[in-house]
């Protein structure tokens, strides 16, 4: 007898609800992956804003206590200079310290702003380096969350928020400017958007002379890329826009002052600056340690062997070439210049790279441990501020 076997037809397998699709970035818009990028960035741009936030209550709390102006002292030295050249432009060449030794982006950016707003000149001055500090903490964190992780990139923009000489990030000078231009540059540099790292140099050329430290790298690297025929023809416009700010502000001091070097010789002859290849920095520095300095002094030399220290801990981390390579001529450029002793710890706040292993370590330590250091740092900063603008007598 045969055996029939019956099977159970099979029953249609439910229809399973379709997974959301993610977002390809690169179809997105301008607008979207910006807005994208900012959420990523909030808790370093709130650090950030937290930490100079205490950094300025400080300074106004004190000099209310001793009548003084909170608003005069943020832009006080560097920053009269530059709200004479926004209200005035650029002075002549007969003057014994010509205005023209200082780059015009930082004041053209103030003078723009204080024509379209009813803020005054001095409150333009301010907003435009405070915006340009969120700037640079935004461009930090992205380097930081690049090469490593979100909360390095946070730490990293905390602790350059917290340095002894943080208060200039809140100043009207362009140390801040500078510093957020540098900061993109090299962030795309990292990831080989060629033409925008061209294109930024070409504005960190206009905002300080140390932009010298900034376009070997970007010419360097771009020269890499161009040899190995990488990257199509973006490569050599990054070459070409890179130095076009620098060299032009550069001419046309030469055209004003009718001397090729005209620049040079203003900061030589006019404000007792040369490059000396470190000699007036090292008998300078020996100097402060073997005497009873104040407190600025101590801590500008400090500052400078801690930036020697931390250069050759991001070599023993390897850090990308092209921020080692960028930090290490800042130093040079600055250790290297005779004249201007006390202020060469501002003259650093540019060279964040050299943060960057702190920042690594911090976010290897733990939030309480790296929340307990940026209270103190935070606590430290904020009264050395209020020390350098109350206090001192001379330029931070």
């Amino acid at each position: 007898m045969d055996v029939v076997t019956t099977e159970e037809p099979s029953r249609p397998t439910p229809a399973q609800p379709a997974a959301p699709a993610t977002p390809d970035p690169r179809r997105s818009g301008p607008g979207q992956r910006l807005w994208a990028a900012a959420r990523q960035a909030l808790p370093a741009l709130v650090v950030y804003g937290v930490i100079r936030l205490v950094g300025l209550l400080t300074v106004y709390l004190w000099a209310r206590n001793v009548g003084a102006s909170a608003s005069d002292r943020l832009t006080r030295y560097d920053g009269n200079w530059y709200l004479a050249i926004a209200q005035h432009g650029y002075d002549g060449y007969e003057k014994t310290q010509s205005n023209m030794a200082f780059f015009p982006l930082y004041p053209g950016l103030t003078a723009g702003l204080d024509r379209i707003s009813p803020l005054s000149t001095h409150g333009a001055a301010l907003i435009v380096a405070w915006l340009a500090g969120l700037a640079a903490a935004w461009g930090l964190f992205a380097i930081g969350a690049h090469l490593h992780d979100r909360r390095t990139g946070v730490l990293l923009a905390a602790l350059w928020a917290a340095v002894p000489h943080g208060v200039v990030e809140s100043m009207g000078y362009s140390e801040s400017l500078f510093t957020a231009l540098a900061a993109w540059t090299l962030y795309a540099l990292l990831r080989r958007h060629w033409v925008t790292a061209g294109v930024v140099c070409l504005f960190a050329g206009l905002t300080r002379p140390t932009a010298s430290s900034l376009i070997p790298v970007v010419g360097l690297a771009a020269l890499i890329a161009a040899v190995r025929r990488q990257d199509g023809w973006r490569p050599w416009v990054a070459m070409l826009l890179a130095p076009a700010g620098w060299l032009g502000y550069l001419a046309w001091v030469g055209t004003r002052t009718g001397r090729p070097d005209g620049w040079f010789h203003i900061q030589s002859a006019g404000w007792g600056t040369s490059f000396d290849f470190g000699d007036y920095t090292l008998h300078r520095g020996q100097a402060v340690l073997a005497q009873s300095p104040p407190p600025q002094m101590l801590i500008v030399s400090v500052v400078g062997l801690l930036a020697v220290m931390f250069l050759v801990l991001s070599v023993l981390d390897r850090q990308p070439w092209q921020l080692l390579l960028y930090s290490g001529l800042l130093l040079v450029t600055t250790l290297g210049s005779a004249g201007y002793y006390h202020s060469k710890a501002r003259f650093l706040l540019p060279a964040f790279a050299l943060l960057l292993p702190a920042a690594v370590g911090l976010a290897r330590a733990g939030r309480a441990r790296a929340v307990t250091v940026l209270v103190a740092l935070t606590a430290f900063s904020a009264y050395f501020g209020g020390y350098l603008l109350l206090i001192w007598k001379g330029s931070p």
